[in-house]
């Protein structure tokens, strides 16, 4: 497994091949950024976005928490990591597409579903608890409907990313880019073990991309 200095040793490498390779691209990269998709992921070391679509730096603006959550928009103040990601890639990046990006073998997920997080402390995992409530409602579904074995737990990746696609809209101003057209949303799940990604239809079902 890759330590910190496994990682200086990379940079050296990059450093070395290419960025000077495309020496002109960082140039222009130094300038600004105009990505025009965001990509909203789980924070899991398998699954980089990156490396799942082939894009290169400048291309796509990410924001990645456990579980691929969107929290419903709220104006009350506090730290809100992600809403502020959205704002700054809405608003400012004025990108075209958001899509949300779940993946198999989800560790929040199967938290989620099992609730063996329930009554943990902060530091003892009471963070992820409070955070994948999010998907409480989701979960009472897909347990109701599939149970919590292994079908629950792809059933409950899927709806995630339906969950954050509609906490998404409860944000004025993506709901404004969606009236206007400007602005699309899009969900996706990557299955770590084949590799294969499913898409987010517009009937709210997932089929191969």
């Amino acid at each position: 497994m890759r330590k910190f200095k496994d990682l200086i040793d990379g940079y050296y490498r990059f450093r070395g091949n290419e960025w000077i390779d495309e020496r002109e691209k960082w140039t222009e990269l130094a300038g600004g950024q105009t990505p025009k998709v965001m990509v909203i992921a789980c924070s899991d070391s398998r699954v980089d976005p990156a490396t799942i679509f082939g894009t290169r730096p400048g291309e796509v603006f990410v924001v990645r928490n456990v579980a691929n959550l969107v929290p419903p928009f709220d104006p009350s103040g506090g730290l809100h990591g992600v809403s502020a990601a959205v704002e700054f890639a809405v608003t400012v990046l004025k990108v075209e597409e958001i899509l949300v990006l779940g993946h198999g073998q989800c560790g929040g997920v199967k938290a989620s579903l099992s609730g063996a997080l329930r009554d943990a402390k902060p530091g003892e995992g009471g963070f992820v608890a409070e955070w994948i409530k999010l998907l409480d409602d989701a979960r009472e579904k897909v347990v109701a409907d599939v149970g919590t074995g292994a079908d629950g737990q792809t059933a409950l990746e899927k709806e995630g990313v339906k969950v954050s696609i509609a906490n998404l809209k409860t944000f004025p101003f993506v709901q404004a880019g969606l009236d206007a057209g400007t602005l699309s949303l899009e969900g996706a799940v990557f299955a770590i073990d084949d590799g294969k990604l499913m898409v987010l239809g517009e009937n709210g079902a997932f089929a191969a991309a």
